[in-house]
Parts: structure tokens; sequence; C-alpha cells
């Protein structure tokens, strides 16, 4: 039986507008409703910041004094009686002097934070590509922010660690999937000119997140932890209202299920009415061919796993995720082992999220993926190394060289997760980004055994993150640049362009 399967041919896309071109003529490059629907959906990602970086309060081991003499020139509190020493604080301010954890081993001290990361793993593997399938962008972030915030709600009634780990698994297996729904939902209804901006409005509001959890625990001080995730859950939970009666489905997703009917209604409804009357037309006319393969749970993994093409490009981007995750967990992790203030600290690392999320957002479309994406990883890769060396001769440069590495490991992640979805067609797109979180949480996993390990040794934190993210990064090199080119929405589409750019390299060597 002969092969049916269509082919994009170059008449084919010359002689017919594409679905992206279309879009950005009936709606036109960016609209006030696409900027609300791009803040709206974003917003998930302030929330996403409270619970990847909660532990740092809710697990952080209380400081104390001695009561009596017997304890003088100890710092080792396990070697001391119960009765020589007591808390600064109340024990019910975190969960290691609330369940008498302070003598545990680190296995055990770091197994909440563990066990989210693990969780995000798990949500990662198993919903990753339900937003590119069934269910849809949109679905995808309501149910997923609901799973979140419900479990980070009933983390409160945690009665010993076990409970509170399973939990705090079920909070990152939720969590797993909001960044990446996000991130695509958002950028996949504007044009390729401010598709840089609008994706680093989610890493905006992610620091937003992270700056408010120093605040709350601030004024939480004294009271306990399970305060911290009652302050967290119940905007969350309202939030998922919102998304589930305000935001729209990605008319990209809708088009390309075969669903053109819905895709055009919600185009129309935040087209302007000069626009409205040629919608119509405009996607009848537009170069699109349906996939050659059905959709369905892990169809998208397999087809980039299946064409080469993509293969390179999704090794080559998540061993750089995976160096860029370590680093970008790590560091604040093992803030409470420097010697700073913890809630400064925390709310210095926070503020350094907030350039990195400017430098996004201004010069996005200025700055080539590739390059950018190398020369702050290595920037990253070289002041870690430097907070080991300069810690033991000048330890006040330590912070501010924490500092600088972890600037430069949070631009580079905002400039991954564009990147990737530029490198990858919208059929597949959501999947290849799920990919790179799952390796940037993977690197992540590592990150609370370092930051053990190096309470005795900073090389083996800060100098091994260091070296990590410097060498992954040198993975970006063999990757194309796509800087203002337009997104692709079938694999023949993103394969032939492929081949359209190795044809151009071979005639000019």
């Amino acid at each position: 039986m002969s092969d049916s399967t269509p082919i994009l041919t170059q008449s084919d896309l010359e002689s017919r507008p594409s679905l992206g071109e279309t879009i950005e003529r009936c709606i036109g490059d960016f609209s006030s409703a696409q900027l609300v629907q791009a803040v709206l959906v974003s917003i998930a990602w302030f929330f996403d910041a409270q619970q990847t970086f909660i532990s740092v309060f809710t697990d952080a081991e209380p400081t104390w004094h001695c009561t009596d003499d017997s304890c003088n020139g100890v710092s080792n509190l396990c070697q001391l009686p119960k009765n020589s020493w007591s808390w600064d604080l109340q024990a019910h301010t975190s969960i290691i002097s609330e369940w008498d954890l302070e003598c545990a081993s680190s296995l055990i001290k770091g197994l909440p934070a563990s066990s989210f990361f693990m969780g995000c793993l798990a949500g990662g593997l198993i919903l990753a590509t339900l937003a590119d399938s069934s269910l849809g962008r949109k679905n995808m972030l309501f149910l997923s922010c609901l799973m979140m915030s419900v479990s980070c709600l009933l983390t409160i009634f945690s009665t010993n660690m076990w409970i509170y780990s399973v939990l705090r698994f079920i909070n990152g297996f939720g969590r797993a999937t909001i960044g990446t729904c996000a991130i695509v939902l958002s950028t996949e209804l504007v044009g390729k000119k401010r598709r840089g901006q609008v994706g680093s409005i989610g890493f905006f509001c992610f620091t937003l997140g992270f700056l408010s959890l120093p605040a709350i625990a601030y004024i939480n001080r004294g009271s306990s932890w399970r305060k911290i995730y009652l302050y967290t859950s119940i905007p969350t939970i309202l939030y998922c209202i919102l998304v589930r009666f305000l935001v729209r489905e990605s008319p990209r997703w809708l088009f390309i299920q075969g669903r053109k009917e819905e895709a055009v209604s919600i185009i129309k409804s935040i087209s302007t009415s000069e626009n409205q009357r040629s919608l119509i037309m405009d996607f009848n006319n537009v170069s699109f061919e349906q996939e050659t393969w059905n959709v369905d749970l892990y169809s998208a993994i397999k087809i980039l796993v299946e064409k080469k093409w993509a293969l390179r490009r999704l090794s080559a981007i998540m061993v750089t995720g995976f160096g860029i995750g370590m680093v970008y967990y790590g560091m604040p992790l093992g803030l409470g082992s420097l010697s700073f203030n913890l809630y400064l600290s925390v709310t210095f690392n926070a503020l350094s999220e907030l350039p990195a999320s400017l430098i996004t957002f201004f010069l996005i479309g200025k700055l080539k993926r590739k390059s950018s994406l190398l020369g702050f990883t290595i920037m990253s890769g070289v002041c870690s190394v430097l907070c080991v060396v300069m810690g033991k001769i000048w330890t006040s440069v330590e912070i501010g060289l924490e500092l600088v590495a972890f600037f430069s490991a949070c631009t580079a992640f905002s400039l991954l997760l564009i990147y990737t979805l530029e490198l990858f067609p919208t059929c597949v797109r959501n999947s290849a980004i799920s990919m790179v979180r799952q390796a940037l949480v993977f690197g992540g996993v590592f990150s609370p055994v370092l930051v053990a390990a190096g309470r005795q040794n900073n090389f083996l934190s800060y100098g091994i993150f260091g070296l990590v993210i410097g060498l992954c990064g040198l993975f970006v090199i063999g990757l194309p640049e796509t800087r203002d080119t337009q997104l692709s929405d079938t694999m023949d589409e993103e394969e032939y362009k492929e081949r359209a750019a190795a044809a151009g390299f071979n005639l000019l060597v």
C-alpha cells in the first residue's frame, strides 16, 4: 500500500500563510486582551515559586541557646543533655524543633525537600503530554494548580515527618506542569516579536512569589510553620477559580486538535472589530497539515525520540537544564549554612531574580539564545566555584559571589525555557518543555544531598554546583539559533526548516 502521508513542500509553505501568521493578522501583533490573558496565566508562577522554596523556612533548623553552664563551648546540641539547652523560639516554628529532628540524619531532615522534587519528577513524567494530547493547556493548568493548593492546605494537618513528606510529594506532583502550561499557553497566542517578552512575564511573577516568602515568614516568625502553608494555599485556591472561568484555551492547540470552530471563536473574541470579518477566510487559507501521527498520551515523547533532529535538540537542552536546575534549586536551600541572616539572604536571592526577569523581558528580542545561554551558565559556574575559594579568604565576599552565581542561573533558567519553546513545534511544544523542566528538577533532586554534604566542605556544594552548570552549558553549542524565527506548528514543518538550514549550510561550505 502506498504511503498517503501528506508532505509539506516548499511551494505549499510559500503559497499559503502559516497558522502563526494568520493569528497575528487577525488579532494583531499584541493587544490588550492578549496582555490580560498572558498576565492571568502567568500568575500561576507566583504560587509555584512559593511551594518550591517554602521549605527554606518551614524546614529550617532553628537557633538555640544554653540554659546552664554545662554546654559552654559546645556547638553540637546532640552532645548535650536535653535540659541544658533550649530553642530561641517556640518549638512549633519549624518541623525540626516540633518533631525533635535536631539529631536526625541529614537524609531524614532533607526527606521533605527530596520528596517534593521526586513528586515533581513523577508528576512531570505522568502528566507531561496531557496538555498536548487530551486535556489541553488550560485544563492542565487548572488541575495542576488545584492539586498543588489542596495538598498545601492538607499539609497543615500533618502529625509527623512521614505524613508531611507524603503531602510534599503530592504537592510536587501537582506543581510539576504549572510552569510548562503557563509559559506555553501565554506565548502561543502572540506573535514572534512579543513571544519572548510574554514568556518572561511568568519569570517575573515567579520572582514575586519567591520574594513574598521571606516577607510571609518574617511576619509569621515565632508562630507555627503551619500558618505559612495556610497563607499560601488559600490564595492559590482562589486563583484556580479564576483560571477555570477566565482563562482561554490556546487556539493553536485547538487548531492542531482539529477543533477549528473553537479556535476561531476564541480568536474572534479577542480580535479587533475590523479583523473579525476576514477571520473565517483567513483560517480557510491557513497553511496547515494534520500531523502524520496520532496524538495520544506518550506519542509526543515518542516522536521526539524517533526524529533525529528532535532527539539531538532535546538531549542537548535537557543536559543544560540539569546543570541549571542543580544551581537554581540548590543555592537557596544552602543559604542556611552561610554566615548571614536567613531572611536577608533569601530576600537578596529573590531580589536577584528580579533583574534576571527584567533582562529577559526587555532584552529577549535582542539577545541571541544560544550565545546568551552559554555565557550565563559559564558565569554562574565561575562565580559558584569562586564562592568556595574566596569564602575561605574573605567571607564577606561569599554572599556577593553567591548572588551573582544565582542571578546568572536565574537568567539562564528563563532563557532556557524560551529557547525550548522556540526549538519545537506546537504539537510537541508542551511535552518538550515538560521534559526540559524534568531535567531542571532532576538537577534539583541532587541539591539537598550536596547541600547537606557542603556543611562540612563547601566544595561539595557550591564547588560541584559551579562545575556541573559550567560543563552542562557547553551542550548548547550544537543547537540552532531561534531568535526572530517563526514558530512551527507541525513536525513536518519544523523538519522542512531543519533540512533547508542544513542545505544552506552545505552550500556555504
